[in-house]
C-alpha cells in the first residue's frame, strides 16, 4: 500500500472493529501457548509471570470509567500475542485507543436505546471459561493464571470486561452499522487519490472447488442412535451419570468437562440443536437426532433467564473403507470428463458437487474477507495453495483429500477460473475493494465527528504523564 492508504488503514486499526467488519480473536480471555506454557511450568518468580496485571496508578478518567497504567501494559502484551507490530505504536496512541473505548461505552450506557443484558454477558464468559479450561486442562489452573481465589471473583473481572467492550462495540454499531457509499462516492473517492499513492494489490485468483464426500452407510447410523439410545436408558432409568458417560464416549471438546455448555438462541450454533436444547424441560434427556456434526443426545440441567445449563454428547458416525474408495472412484471419473473436455468445471460442479453452499454457483469460492470472488494467493487454504499456485486458468488440480471439521474425509478438485497480476489499483478492475476502502474512510469521518463532539460533553481528566501526548483526539480540550 502507498502511504496515502497506509495511513488510512493504520487509523481505522486503532478504532474498534465494529462497523460490520470482522471481529479479531479476543486475545484478553484466551491463554496464549506461550501463556500456557509459563504456567504449566510454575515459574518461581509469580511477580514477573503476572507483571502485565500490576496496577501501577490511573492514567486517565473518561466518564466513569478509569484507565489503570496496567491497562496500557496489557494492551502492549495482548497487540503482540495478536502479532502486531508495536515498533510504531506509542504509549500514547494506547492511551488514546483506551480512551476512545471507554467514551464509546460511557455513553452507550446513557443511551436507553443499546441494552446489554446480565444474561447475555454471562453467556460469553460461560464460552470463554469454556475455552479456557480446554486449553490448560481445569478451573484451578484458569484460577491460578489469573490469580483469582474463586471462580466467582474471575467471572467478576470477565464480567467488567465483558460489559464494557460490548457496550463500546454497540455504542459503534450504533454511529456507523447502517452507513453505506454510493457509486459516485466510491468513484470520488478513487479519484481524491493520487496517482502515486494507490494501492498496489497483488497476485489474486478466482478459484472454484467440486466437492464429492465418501457416503456413510446407514448401518453405521443406526449404530450411533443404537448406542445414544443406550445411554439414554441408562441414564433416565437407571439413574446413571450424563456427565460420565459424555467423558468417557462423547466426540467433541467439550467431553472433558462432562459435555457441559451454556447456550442462548442467539449462539451461532446449529438450528436444529438448539431447538431441541430448548424444547426441553428442566431434568429431560433428548432422544437422538441428527445435526450438521453428528448425532447427539442432550440434558437440560437448568434454565437461567435466557440462557439454558445443558449437557450433550455426540457420536459421529464413521464412514467405511468401501465407500471412500467409492468417492474416490467417482471423482477420479468426473476428473477425467472435465480433463477430456466432455464437460466443464462449472456444469460437473452444478451436477455432481456435495457442497450445496457452492455447487449452484459452478463451486465458485467467495473471499470471507472481501464477499468477492478473488483471493490473495497468501489468504488461499495452505492445502490446495501449491496446487493452485501452479495452474493455469482453465486447469483442473489433481485429486485432493480434505477433512471436516469432525475429521471426516473427503475428496475435492479445484480450478483457477481467473488469474489477476499484482497491479496498481484499477477503479474498475478493483471496484469491490475501493468501494470497502471508500467505506472506511466513510466510517472514520462520522466516528472521528461523534468523538469530537462527545468529548467536549464528557468528563476527562488525564494524569501529568500523559498531558504532554500528541492526541490525535482533542482529549485534552484545548
Amino acid at each position: 500500500m502507498k502511504s496515502f492508504i497506509s495511513s488510512m488503514v493504520f487509523c481505522l486499526g486503532l478504532l474498534a472493529t465494529a462497523w460490520g467488519q470482522t471481529t479479531p480473536q479476543d486475545s484478553t480471555l484466551v491463554i496464549t501457548g506461550e501463556e500456557e506454557q509459563l504456567l504449566l511450568a510454575q515459574q518461581a518468580d509469580s511477580v514477573k509471570t503476572f507483571q502485565r496485571f500490576k496496577a501501577d496508578g490511573i492514567a486517565a478518567v473518561v466518564g466513569d470509567y478509569l484507565i489503570l497504567e496496567s491497562d496500557i501494559l496489557k494492551m502492549k502484551a495482548d497487540a503482540k500475542t495478536q502479532g502486531m507490530d508495536m515498533s510504531q505504536i506509542n504509549d500514547c496512541q494506547l492511551v488514546g485507543r483506551l480512551m476512545e473505548n471507554k467514551l464509546y461505552a460511557h455513553h452507550a450506557q446513557l443511551d436507553s436505546t443499546i441494552v446489554v443484558s446480565a444474561d447475555e454477558i454471562n453467556a460469553m464468559i460461560d464460552q470463554q471459561l469454556d475455552r479456557m479450561m480446554a486449553q490448560v486442562g481445569d478451573i484451578e489452573k484458569v484460577l491460578a493464571f489469573y490469580r483469582k481465589d474463586t471462580e466467582a471473583d474471575l467471572r467478576e473481572e470477565l464480567f467488567k470486561i465483558n460489559k464494557e467492550r460490548t457496550l463500546s462495540s454497540r455504542m459503534q454499531d450504533k454511529i456507523v452499522g447502517e452507513m453505506e457509499v454510493t457509486p459516485e462516492e466510491v468513484r470520488s473517492f478513487f479519484n481524491s487519490i493520487p496517482e502515486d499513492e494507490r494501492p498496489l494489490f497483488g497476485d489474486e485468483v478466482e478459484i472454484a472447488h467440486l466437492v464429492i464426500k465418501p457416503e456413510v452407510p446407514q448401518s453405521e447410523k443406526q449404530k450411533v442412535i443404537d448406542r445414544l439410545n443406550e445411554m439414554r436408558t441408562d441414564i433416565v432409568e437407571n439413574g446413571a451419570s450424563f456427565s460420565t458417560k459424555a467423558v468417557l464416549y462423547s466426540q467433541d471438546g467439550t467431553s472433558m468437562r462432562g459435555g457441559q455448555m451454556s447456550i442462548t438462541r442467539n449462539d451461532p450454533l446449529d438450528k436444529d440443536f438448539k431447538q431441541v436444547a430448548f424444547s426441553l424441560q428442566e431434568g429431560e434427556v433428548s432422544k437422538p437426532f441428527k445435526t450438521e456434526f453428528g448425532y447427539h443426545i442432550v440434558q437440560l440441567d437448568k434454565i437461567r433467564g435466557k440462557v439454558l445449563d445443558i449437557r450433550h454428547i455426540i457420536l459421529i458416525p464413521q464412514v467405511t473403507e468401501e465407500t471412500v474408495q467409492a468417492a474416490r472412484k467417482k471423482i477420479d471419473s468426473i476428473r477425467s470428463r472435465i480433463v477430456n473436455n466432455e464437460i466443464t468445471f462449472d456444469e460437473a460442479a452444478r451436477l455432481y458437487s456435495e457442497e450445496k453452499e457452492t455447487k449452484g454457483d459452478g463451486g465458485k469460492l467467495i473471499n470471507p474477507k472481501s464477499g468477492d470472488t478473488r483471493f490473495e494467493l497468501t489468504d488461499i487454504d495452505p492445502l490446495i495453495y501449491d496446487q493452485v499456485n501452479n495452474l493455469e486458468e482453465g486447469e483442473v488440480s489433481s485429486v485432493l483429500m480434505d477433512q471436516t471439521r469432525t475429521g471426516t474425509k473427503f475428496f475435492k478438485l479445484v480450478t483457477v477460473n481467473k488469474k489477476h497480476e499484482e497491479h496498481l489499483a484499477n477503479y474498475a478492475q478493483d471496484y469491490t475493494k475501493i468501494k470497502e476502502l471508500a467505506l472506511r474512510e466513510k466510517q472514520l469521518k462520522s466516528i472521528e465527528k461523534w468523538q469530537r463532539e462527545k468529548i467536549m460533553d464528557t468528563y476527562i481528566k488525564i494524569s501529568d504523564d500523559y498531558k504532554q501526548c500528541d492526541f490525535k483526539s482533542n482529549w485534552l480540550k484545548q
